[in-house]
Parts: C-alpha cells; sequence; structure tokens
C-alpha cells in the first residue's frame, strides 16, 4: 500500500531521545525508529523536523555536522510542584531558572532542532535519569523540563504553520496535547511505544501548575473511585507488572494523551488490541472497572497501526553470505548441530530469560543435541550465577554473552542459526524487532503468543505458521512457560533432523514475513491516517476492534453480530441482533466455560436453565469443594495452574500471599483452602489467566 496524491505534509517528531542518526548517541529502539521513519517521510517529499534535548552533546555534534545555531532563546522559571510524600527535605515547589536556546542540523531532508539548556544537558552519557533521583535529585525533572520546552518551542517557532505533531511515549509528553489543542494549525498524534501500564500516573498538582505556566484551560479527571473488585485482585497487580496503585492526587498520563490528541498511535495491531481491554490477563477483571477503561473506549475512534519495522541494513546484508562452520565453530559449537538464537537486552521478567536457560539447561541435561547461542545484552554483566552455572555446565553446547557487539557480528550469528527463542512475558514487547531480525535471516521462531508479536505469525495454525509458539505468562519463573519452551524446543530440533523439508519450508515463509515489516510499508500506514487528518476526515472505531472487546454500544445494531455477543456472554447484545433461544444459550454457556467465566455462564442459567444439559451445569456448580480434611479439591479440566491469592494488610501495594495448588491429575487441583476473602488464580491451556470465587459443596 503507497499513498498516492497525498498532500504535502509537514510532520514533526518530537521524543526524549531522537539521536538514531549517529550510533554513538543511540540509547534505545525508539530513536532508531524516529529517524528511520523521518528519513523515509522525507524521501516522500514531506517536510520533516525533529524535536528532541541536545543532552549537553552539542560539542560533539559539532565535531561531525554543520550546526546551526538559531536565533531562539527562551528564559522563564518552570515550577515544578513537588509531592512531599516522595520530596522529603524539598520545599512545596521547585523553580528551576531556564535559558534555553536552540541549534538546527540538516541532515538527509530532515531538519533536527536540539533543545540546550541547563537541564537538558544534564547526563550526557545515559540521558535518562535514574529512577534511583526519584525524591533524591531535581535532575528527575529532566523529562518534564523537555516536555515544557518542547511545547514552548513549537508554538514559538512553528507558529501559524500548519503541522502533524507526533509525539512519542505518553509519559514524555503527557502535557503536550492538551497544550496544542488550542492551536487549531497543530494537529497531535500520541505514539504508544511501549506497554507501560496504562494506568501509570504523575502528581496532579504538578500538572495543574504547569498547564496554568502553559495557559492550558483543561481540568483534570477527579480520583479514582474504590474498584469494585476482592483487595487480592488489586495487590496482585503489583506482580503482573500491568498495573500499580496511585494515591487519589495522581492523574492518569495516558488519560491526558488519549483524551487531548487527535490520533493514538501503536506500533502492532496486537499491541493495539491488548491495549484496548487486557483481554486474559489478571489485570482484565480490575482494568474494566478503572475510569481508564471508560477512556479507551470513548477514544476507540482515535486508535490506529502506525507500525513498525525491520532495518533497511539489515535486511539488505545477504544471510547466504554467512560461513555457519565459521560463526559457530568460532564459538565453540557444533555446526552440524541443529542451533538456537536469542537476543535480547537482560531482562530477566520482560524477556523471559530465567525460564529460557532453566529450558536450555533442562534439555541439555537430557542429552539432547543442539547448540545455543544466548545473548543477554548488559552494559554491567549478569548479576545472575545461575546462568553462569548454566553456561559452565554445557561449554560445548552454550554460548553465552552479555556485551554489545557491532550490529553485523549480530547479524553473522542470527543467519548462522535454525530457530530463535523470544519466550517474552507480561505482554511488554509491542513489535519485538530482535525477532524480526532472526526471523529475516530465516530462522524459525519459538516465541510466546503474545499479542503485541503476533504479527510474526508463529502462533498461526498449521498452514500459515512460520514457527512455534508458548502461552503468555504473568507469572515470575514461571514453571509452566519452562516446560512448554523445552516441549518446543525438542521438537525443533526433531523437525530440523527428520524432517528438513518441513524445516526449510517454515524458515522461508519465516523470512518472507519478517521482510515484509519495511520502513516504506511503515510511512504508508503512517501517511494514510496523517492524511486523513490534515484533511479532516472523522474517524470511527473499527468494527473489528469493538466487537472483540464487547463495545456494542459503539456499533450501529446491524454491525453487531451474534458470535460477539456470544463470545462476551452479552445477553442484551444477542437479542438486539436475535431471539435468545435454547440454542443461543447452549452456545454462550458452552463459550463462557471455555474462558472460565462462570459469571456468564451463571447468567445463562438464570435466563434459560433448561437450555444446557444437567452433567454441565453440574460440573460449573461442583468445580471446588472442601474435603473432609479441610484441604480444596478444584476441578476444572482446561485449567494448567491453580493459585490461591489473599490479600494482605495494608495498602494497595502490599503483595499478596500466593501459593499453588498441587496438580494431582489432568485439570484436578487440591491444597489449602484460602480463607474467606480470598481467590484462585486460573491459568487455562489456552493461555488465559483470569480469576474464580471458592464454591463449597
Amino acid at each position: 500500500m503507497t499513498v498516492v496524491n497525498a498532500p504535502r505534509m509537514h510532520i514533526i517528531e518530537t521524543y526524549f531521545e531522537c539521536c538514531g542518526f549517529d550510533h554513538t548517541f543511540l540509547q534505545g529502539g525508539t530513536s532508531v525508529y524516529l529517524w528511520n521513519l523521518s528519513r523515509t517521510f522525507a524521501a516522500r517529499g514531506h517536510r520533516v523536523s525533529i524535536v528532541t534535548p541536545a543532552h549537553g552533546r552539542l560539542d560533539d555534534l559539532r565535531r561531525r555536522y554543520e550546526v546551526e545555531d538559531l536565533p531562539y532563546e527562551d528564559a522563564y522559571t518552570l515550577p515544578v510542584v513537588l509531592d512531599p510524600r516522595v520530596w522529603q527535605g524539598f520545599g512545596a515547589q521547585a523553580d528551576l531558572a531556564l535559558r534555553t536556546t536552540a541549534h538546527r542540523i540538516r541532515l538527509e531532508g530532515v531538519d533536527l532542532y536540539f533543545l540546550s539548556n541547563d537541564y537538558l544537558d544534564r547526563l550526557p552519557d545515559t540521558f535518562y535519569p535514574p529512577y534511583s533521583a526519584k525524591g533524591r535529585d531535581l535532575v528527575f525533572f529532566k523529562p518534564l523540563v523537555f516536555q515544557v520546552d518542547s511545547v514552548r518551542f513549537l508554538r514559538t517557532w512553528f507558529a501559524g504553520e500548519k503541522a502533524v505533531v507526533h509525539a512519542h511515549e505518553p509519559y514524555y509528553h503527557y502535557l503536550l496535547p492538551a497544550a496544542l489543542r488550542g492551536d487549531p494549525e497543530k494537529l497531535v498524534v500520541s505514539n504508544v511505544q511501549s506497554n507501560m501500564p496504562i494506568a501509570k500516573k504523575v502528581y496532579a498538582p504538578e500538572v495543574e501548575r504547569l498547564f496554568e505556566l502553559l495557559g492550558v484551560d483543561v481540568g483534570l479527571p477527579g480520583p479514582d473511585p474504590e474498584p469494585d473488585v476482592p483487595a487480592a485482585v488489586v495487590q496482585y497487580q503489583q506482580l503482573t507488572h500491568l498495573h500499580y496503585t496511585y494515591p487519589p492526587d495522581h492523574v492518569a498520563v495516558y488519560e491526558l494523551t488519549a483524551e487531548h490528541a487527535d490520533l493514538i498511535d501503536f506500533l502492532s495491531p496486537g499491541q493495539l488490541d491488548f491495549y484496548a481491554g487486557f483481554r486474559d490477563t489478571p489485570f482484565e477483571l480490575l482494568f474494566q472497572r478503572l475510569p481508564i477503561a471508560a477512556t479507551v473506549r470513548r477514544n476507540a475512534h482515535k486508535m490506529f497501526v502506525g507500525g513498525c519495522a525491520i532495518s533497511d541494513r539489515w535486511l539488505s546484508w545477504d544471510p547466504a553470505g554467512v560461513d555457519r562452520a565459521e560463526v559457530l565453530g568460532g564459538l565453540g559449537l557444533d555446526p552440524a548441530l541443529p542451533t538456537f538464537f536469542h537476543n535480547a537486552r537482560y531482562a530477566v521478567h520482560h524477556k523471559g530469560q530465567v525460564e529460557l536457560m532453566r529450558a536450555v539447561d533442562r534439555v541439555l541435561g537430557e542429552g539432547l543435541k543442539a547448540n545455543f547461542v544466548i545473548r543477554c545484552i548488559s552494559g554491567n554483566g549478569i548479576d545472575d550465577p545461575f546462568f553462569h552455572e548454566v553456561a559452565a555446565r554445557h561449554p560445548a553446547r552454550l554460548h553465552f554473552e552479555w556485551e554489545r557487539v557491532p550490529e553485523e557480528r549480530v547479524f553473522a550469528c542470527a543467519a548462522a542459526c535454525d530457530f530463535a527463542l523470544f519466550p517474552s512475558k507480561f505482554e511488554m514487547d509491542t513489535f519485538l524487532i530482535a525477532q524480526g531480525e532472526a526471523m529475516a535471516v530465516g530462522a524459525v521462531p519459538i516465541a510466546t503468543d503474545q499479542r503485541g508479536m503476533e504479527h510474526f505469525r508463529h502462533a498461526d495454525g498449521p498452514e500459515t505458521a512460520t514457527g512455534y509458539a508458548v502461552n503468555r505468562s504473568f507469572a515470575e519463573d514461571d514453571e509452566l512457560l519452562t516446560a512448554a519452551l523445552a516441549d518446543r524446543i525438542r521438537q525443533a530440533a526433531a523437525l530440523w533432523t527428520d524432517d528438513p523439508g518441513r524445516y526449510r519450508e517454515l524458515s522461508g515463509r519465516a523470512a518472507a514475513v519478517a521482510r515484509a515489516f519495511t520502513w516504506d510499508h511503515c510511512a504508508d500506514l503512517h501517511l494514510a491516517a496523517f492524511t486523513r487528518l490534515w484533511e479532516g476526515r472523522a474517524a470511527a472505531p473499527a468494527t473489528e476492534l469493538a466487537l472483540r472487546h464487547g463495545w456494542f454500544d459503539l456499533l450501529d445494531d446491524d454491525r453487531g453480530t451474534t458470535a460477539a455477543a456470544v463470545e462476551h456472554g452479552d445477553i442484551e447484545a444477542y437479542e438486539r441482533r436475535a431471539p435468545f433461544d435454547a440454542d443461543a444459550a447452549l452456545r454462550m454457556f458452552r463459550a463462557a466455560w471455555r474462558r472460565a467465566d462462570f459469571a456468564a455462564c451463571e447468567r445463562v442459567l438464570g435466563r434459560l436453565p433448561g437450555a444446557v444439559p444437567e452433567e454441565e451445569t453440574a460440573r460449573l456448580r461442583r468445580r471446588s469443594r472442601v474435603l473432609p480434611d479441610g484441604r480444596l479439591e478444584y476441578r476444572l479440566p482446561h485449567a494448567e495452574r491453580v493459585e490461591v491469592v489473599e490479600a494482605r494488610r495494608g495498602s494497595a501495594r502490599a503483595l499478596p500471599d500466593v501459593r499453588t495448588l498441587e496438580r494431582t491429575g489432568p485439570g484436578t487441583f487440591v491444597g489449602e483452602a484460602p480463607h474467606a476473602d480470598g481467590l484462585l488464580l486460573l491459568t487455562l491451556s489456552s493461555g488465559r489467566v483470569t480469576w474464580d470465587e471458592v464454591r463449597h459443596g
């Protein structure tokens, strides 16, 4: 899809780090994304500007580029209201005296604007303030300084110019959409780069004071009401990495961006889908009862997929030119064996690396004839001795490294391998370029069935799959994930040895799928959305998205379907399309049973009890019982794990008590019964995680 007849637009990219044009400045993947996308926009004939901090590196830039000092100077005092619970020993407000200058580099058709002042020039090596600075050092507010500076610069330097302002990561631009909403010439697109907790909040008095400084007349939402869920559900979220509870005087940054931006941009269809409802996760129940869920529905028409891509450089290299024997032999491995590859930063909870190393240790300990090249990138080394112990146990089969190396060497390693391992967890990945890179050179993926990675099609059916999938994981040190990984590794090694034709088919399909993710394609997706916005064409929520999340109130009746109503257990939505008869009731009951939505099962029985066979009703009602010895027995054929979760006294951020029931047989679990307010957390064979209460009898 190439966008034709698109108007020539001015596109302004803005983010805290936009230095992907120079590898010596590079800190994170967002920077690479921004530079590649900006270059492609410029190549299509659009005017492109980038606004970012100088990070104290102007002298470095001057040595390599022609830097133009612009006639721009903005001297003002930035008032930062401090949360006294965090900033103990500081005053109620920090007044930062700033003098901001602007500097420009013109490169490959892109104008790069660097803002410089006392705060923006701090941390020239790392750019980002460490989290440890919070409550201790005002450098923590460097990103906030950039937010205000970028708004003031955009208003002044580009005054009166029509432009699409493409801002990245809500935490780094939550002031900007509201601050520019009064300018009819500035169209704001908020890009969600990572799956930060959707209800991540900041101190509301801070926001109010900065809106006052910027002349923004926007009221902030009031405190969230107490969610109508058991305390165990709230406390458990500390273990999911999906949600944290904040004091009532805080405001959600995603709410500020979603409500006031003109469009909301996501990196993949799966990421958008995940962020819309958190389906099948331990957070789903709580999310549905938080005000942020209403914010998502209210702004669903703004959501679109702009996509992401694999670098042109990586795609231009020829994997056939890599000498497998030389690469693997150089690592001390046997080139005649099937070889598995992992390449990610060292982030054990995010990347599933504990489970990965446990699975590798398990299969090699069993005698599997295979190689593993494991890269867990860390500038400070690997602090977990277990990783080193595994590597020491299997020196001829496992090459383990953590150093940063030239991209050409990573490419060679990937091209010399046969399979790629990406067991990411907690749905933190939004596109996962590293998996795409490995697939692009023919590595068959073994990866988590996360929504943010589903575009790589490793979880497809046999006719279109590119590899193997393991279920999503929302647990730390997850034995289910370890066992599934070990099983897939065994299957993959057997395929490589016993069915080379099928392996070549998967490898070719993986490469073809990954190589479709180009920056040209990504630019097409963005320009289509930007053009609609530029021309003032109204957007509407996608029917498919609304049906998937049960937002029947956003759809005309003729766009609703009985199938979607059955899937969501929504009797009222079904009846808007057809009579709710015995057949519909049975289908709805069984669909609810499969996803362990027992409340929906009970609603069906309350409406048409005779529609469901007695044995199925009995199975529902007798799924849990207390045994004569006082222990709990729980039966659910499609459950893989059942955990008891009990809240502890204290705040919502206290960690709950969690214990796993013993699996005594397929679908049967026994263990100490929970207290009266305890809940059960179910992990189903489908990968869905959901809640249940204890039923007696």
